[in-house]
């Protein structure tokens, strides 16, 4: 290419299919080759084109509202997406379909079910075709663009004299030139003198090309031409001879030129904003501009031919030390020269500039130095500057403590020191505790207010000689240097606890607050200040772990707690990205038939080593890290897809999805449902969520509103581990719900404890008196079944009936039943 290259380019993938498991395999499959888009019908397709503007698209053939062919023609009747390449999908592997999609316009033809490495070559050679056609258009454009733009003119003739190109369209260089000159005879074009010089050369030249001068005389005077005339075939393979033709009519005015620039340079060196001494090879002064006499206080007149350190005094900044000009040590060395460090100039008038810049020597047309040149400015205010910026770059803008940058200094240097004279340095991390809370509350203008507070506090709490910085948000450190106690460490964290038991005053409101410490001491805990921080981070967790309100020291067994939690988060977060969760379902039966009722949709983790990871362990860390979203998504869809496969085999079975309070509240939530059972095509009374009754109960209101729209979509709803949680029966009453769920912890100890059976009972009663089904956790053993049949609860879960089952598990048992 000419002047474009083989970019990085981030290729945009379209992906038409109305079936969404084609697009995540897809998906899956041409992840690498770029930013994935898809659409699942033809008609919103077509509008998506024009917003993400692909570089290929993939067309399924067989789609509800706009089958592939139809999508395909609208498009290419579109001067604006003809030519995006088109890729047939489709599950038909006959030719004639193949001969019909090449004849649609679609550039290929791939075929389901696919072949990840063929697809992926298949949609790759199709992305590199494209982007090389972009090139070479791109490359002819600007082939032609500079060819108009080089700043000569450029003709090509035919072997009699007839004109075949010209860059010049305008007449920018003759006035014969501008219209239309293909065709027309160079006699006509060029000016005598030139088309007379070109038509004798023309016999003589060769592919070298040759290269004369030739004078033109018109109405503007005299120009000259520099002429280049070879031999050249063109594209089309027509013989003929190219000219360039290159006006140097300025060197032929060199010195008008010369004058004009020396006046240039003149104007400017008055005009910059730079002072600027020249003086002969004695250090004798010859020139000085306006600014270099402001700032020295001398007139050029009374400047001329007085030594340089008589007009521009240099001094040391610290020392006040007379300063031997670098304009000397460029002469003697001949070569540029820069100021010393922290040079102060003194005026005339004892006025004082930070000065700084270079020196160089002045060399004539032979090389010889003539004298030398002093180019110098004020950085009074840039100095000033510079160290406003250093403050700015080290410290917290809100709170003007050390920030992470400056802390991470005085940690290595303490740290060094530590190791040095045997003492020890201590880092305390730390953290308001629910600052969030209170941030959102009150808004950020009073939360900044309350940092400065805190910071404020923590200050006027420990010694000058120890470091307070901020981290950022509500994060403080405390580096203690040069200790020899961890006890100290101790001490300053119970008292910096304590001491925030005193209400902080905001828009004359009382707040209080209260903090938890991280403490990691070196060398004890940590081999290096890196480590030293990141330990104080684990004791802090630990310290909110245990109940906030507290200090933690650092211990090995901590870490190995945070490492383990982090690894389990790494591998919950690349099951939810690889599609790799498990769902179980555990059946729901008839207490008296022992018939299955109905299945719960369980998660499940398959850890690194292929062990089951218990929900207990993950599913409160999904909720904590704001991925329970995502993985709730998974299984709702998992479950919707295997509720319709089970109603394809004939088995009329509802599916019961758990749903976390992070769900519950998401307001795409009733959307995902609805788009679910419309994708999979199940009847909404085969979807049950289960929800916490926790989960209903903080905000009952809003609650309420989201139910109903959850309902309205025809699905039923359970409350979950009824009992566990703190209803009141006049919210619950409102609560438009189907299915009441007796908690497994009532069911264990039902027939052992009496508590328990009033329990069950009480609420199989309340159910009964509300309308609602009622389902028994835990139920494992016969007794049990007996009882909870005694008390007329009909439905039941658990081990004495069947553990929760894989898909495959869960097929076979239901095979079984029916036998």
């Amino acid at each position: 290419m000419l002047l474009s290259g083989l970019a990085n380019t981030v290729y945009r993938i379209l992906i038409i299919d109305d079936d969404i498991q084609n697009i995540f395999v897809l998906e899956d499959i041409l992840a690498p080759l770029g930013n994935i888009y898809f659409s699942e019908s033809g008609s919103n397709a077509l509008a998506l084109v024009d917003k993400i503007k692909p570089d290929v698209i993939l067309l399924d053939i067989e789609m509800p509202d706009m089958d592939g062919w139809q999508v395909c023609n609208a498009l290419k009747s579109n001067p604006r997406y003809r030519d995006i390449p088109i890729i047939f999908i489709t599950g038909h592997t006959e030719p004639e379909f193949e001969k019909l999609a090449l004849e649609s316009g679609g550039v290929d033809f791939i075929t389901k079910p696919f072949n990840a490495s063929i697809c992926c070559l298949r949609v790759h050679t199709q992305l590199k075709i494209r982007q090389q056609n972009h090139l070479i258009i791109k490359a002819k454009e600007e082939l032609q663009q500079l060819v108009n733009q080089v700043p000569m003119l450029i003709t090509y003739w035919d072997n009699e004299g007839h004109n075949l190109f010209s860059n010049d369209y305008s007449g920018a260089w003759f006035e014969s030139l501008s219209g239309q000159v293909s065709g027309k005879h160079i006699s006509t074009i060029f000016p005598n003198e030139l088309s007379r010089a070109v038509l004798m050369h023309q016999p003589n030249v060769t592919s070298d090309p040759l290269k004369y001068i030739v004078t033109v005389i018109d109405k503007l005077g005299m120009s000259f031409y520099e002429v280049f005339q070879s031999k050249m075939k063109s594209s089309a393979g027509v013989d003929g001879y190219l000219v360039t033709v290159v006006d140097v009519s300025e060197v032929k005015h060199a010195k008008q030129a010369l004058y004009s620039e020396k006046e240039r340079l003149r104007v400017t060196l008055n005009s910059i904003g730079d002072a600027v001494i020249a003086t002969d090879t004695k250090g004798l002064i010859t020139f000085m501009n306006p600014i270099a006499e402001r700032m020295t206080g001398w007139r050029i007149k009374e400047a001329l031919h007085q030594k340089i350190e008589t007009v521009m005094q240099l001094r040391d900044a610290n020392t006040r030390h007379t300063l031997l000009n670098p304009l000397y040590i460029a002469l003697r060395e001949q070569r540029i020269v820069a100021m010393a460090l922290n040079s102060q100039l003194t005026a005339r008038g004892g006025q004082v500039f930070a000065v700084e810049d270079s020196a160089a020597p002045i060399r004539n047309e032979n090389g010889e130095v003539i004298g030398a040149i002093m180019v110098f400015h004020d950085v009074s205010e840039a100095m000033a500057m510079a160290m406003k910026m250093s403050h700015l770059a080290n410290h917290d803008q809100l709170t003007d403590l050390p920030n992470r940058i400056l802390l991470q200094d005085r940690l290595s240097v303490a740290c060094s020191t530590a190791k040095s004279f045997g003492s020890k340095a201590a880092a305390l991390l730390v953290d308001i505790d629910h600052f969030k809370y209170l941030n959102d509350s009150l808004g950020h203008q009073l939360g900044d207010e309350m940092i400065c507070l805190m910071a404020q506090r923590l200050r006027s709490l420990i010694p000058p000689s120890y470091t307070l910085a901020r981290l950022g948000g509500d994060e403080f450190v405390i580096l203690m240097s040069d200790t020899h106690s961890v006890d100290a460490t101790s001490v300053l964290a119970s008292k910096l606890v304590e001491a925030m038991h005193e209400p902080f005053t905001l828009a004359e409101q009382k707040f209080s607050v209260s903090i938890s410490i991280g403490i990691s001491v070196y060398p004890n805990d940590a081999a290096d200040a890196e480590e030293l921080m990141r330990h104080a981070d684990v004791a802090m967790y630990r310290a909110k772990q245990e109940g906030r309100n507290r200090f933690s020291f650092f211990s090995h067994d901590l870490e190995s707690n945070i490492r383990e939690r982090h690894q389990l988060e790494t591998c919950l977060r690349n099951a939810i990205a690889n599609d790799e969760l498990l769902v179980h379902y555990q059946p729901k039966f008839d207490l008296a038939t022992k018939h299955i009722v109905g299945a719960e949709a369980l998660v499940r983790l398959v850890g690194p080593d292929g062990v089951f990871i218990s929900p207990t362990e993950f599913i409160p860390l999904a909720e904590e890290t704001g991925l329970i979203i995502k993985l709730g998504k998974q299984v709702l869809l998992k479950a919707c897809a295997e509720a319709k496969h089970w109603l394809d085999m004939g088995q009329v079975i509802p599916v019961s999805v758990n749903v976390a309070v992070a769900q519950f509240s998401d307001p795409n939530l009733a959307n995902l449902i609805e788009k679910a059972l419309t994708d999979y095509q199940l009847p909404a009374e085969l979807l049950e969520l289960e929800i916490t009754e926790t989960a209903l109960m903080i905000d009952a209101a809003e609650m309420q509103t989201k139910l109903s729209q959850l309902k309205s979509l025809g699905i039923k709803i359970s409350i979950d581990d009824f009992g566990t949680g703190y209803s009141s029966l006049s919210y619950l009453k409102k609560f438009n719900v189907d299915v009441m769920k007796i908690d497994m912890s009532f069911v264990k100890d039902m027939l052992n404890n009496k508590h328990d059976y009033e329990i069950v009972k009480t609420i199989i009663s309340l159910g009964k008196s509300m309308s609602l089904a009622l389902i028994a956790e835990g139920v494992e053993t016969e007794e049990q079944r007996l009882a909870l049949l005694e008390l007329e609860c009909t439905m039941g879960q658990g081990y004495l009936l069947s553990r929760p089952l894989s898909a495959d598990d869960f097929n076979a048992f239901l095979f079984a039943n029916e036998n």
